[in-house]
């Protein structure tokens, strides 16, 4: 796994598939402690604990785990995590049965150009079903966390039904989720794939679009560390002209 800083509080946990990122609260006022954004997939529990030690820290200072939706990539970590740190497990309520294990979550509608890049990724998972925390806190839109001076959860469906993004006025930090990606071929941001509701997603994408952000953290590709919104608006609008070439409607209502 590596490890990479994005910011003195930031780090990102880049995986064989997806990546988590590590925020470290503490000074000018805040609580000390550290949030975990996604988990990784089943098996990254110890790598990550590892990762927090070699940071100068000890793993039981992880106080949350903060999921921005169910997919194995995202959530296979969760349990042993919490398992190793004591951390408490939070995601949205749509997807927090899904985390659990209560009910098998559904599958993407894909198109047909991203069956074959799904096919390589799940290769590259551990097979066989995951352990699965056994509690889970769960979140609503608007809600706001002690992260980062106030970390707001914004509800984005569309990748899944109980996706989130999670944003840091503060400091200007956006984690996307899979809502929004950065290509692996040049970096360029894009609304996610794989996902239930192509057209929630250009919407999602719109909404946060409009947010004040700086640095905006993907579940899967480069972070863009400066001009994030405009990045983000620049996605969006590349969307909205695919659309009506296609003979969509343009722009996605919010």
């Amino acid at each position: 796994m590596d490890v990479v800083e994005l910011h003195p509080r930031l780090h990102l946990l880049r995986f064989p598939v997806g990546q988590a990122y590590l925020w470290r609260d503490g000074g000018e006022g805040h609580e000390e402690g550290l949030t975990l954004i996604d988990a990784g997939p089943a098996g990254s529990g110890a790598a990550i604990a590892k990762a927090v030690t070699a940071l100068g820290r000890h793993p039981r200072d992880v106080r949350r785990v903060v999921l921005t939706h169910f997919h194995e990539d995202h959530a296979g970590g969760a349990a042993e995590v919490a398992a190793l740190t004591g951390a408490e497990v939070l995601a949205h309520r749509l997807d927090a049965p899904h985390v659990r294990g209560e009910v098998p979550g559904p599958p993407p509608v894909f198109e047909e150009w991203e069956r074959p890049l799904h096919e390589r990724a799940a290769r590259l998972l551990p097979p066989g079903d995951f352990e699965r925390p056994a509690r889970v806190v769960e979140l609503s839109d608007g809600d706001v966390l002690d992260v980062g001076g106030g970390a707001h959860v914004v509800h984005v469906p569309g990748h899944t039904l109980g996706s989130v993004a999670l944003h840091l006025p503060r400091y200007g930090v956006l984690f996307t989720g899979d809502t929004v990606a950065a290509s692996p071929v040049d970096g360029t941001v894009m609304p996610g794939v794989f996902n239930l509701d192509r057209r929630q997603v250009l919407a999602a994408c719109h909404r946060l679009a409009a947010l004040d952000a700086e640095v905006a953290c993907f579940g899967h590709g480069e972070p863009v560390t400066e001009g994030a919104a405009r990045a983000l608006r620049a996605a969006v609008d590349r969307a909205d002209r695919g659309a009506a070439e296609a003979g969509g409607a343009g722009r996605v209502p919010d």
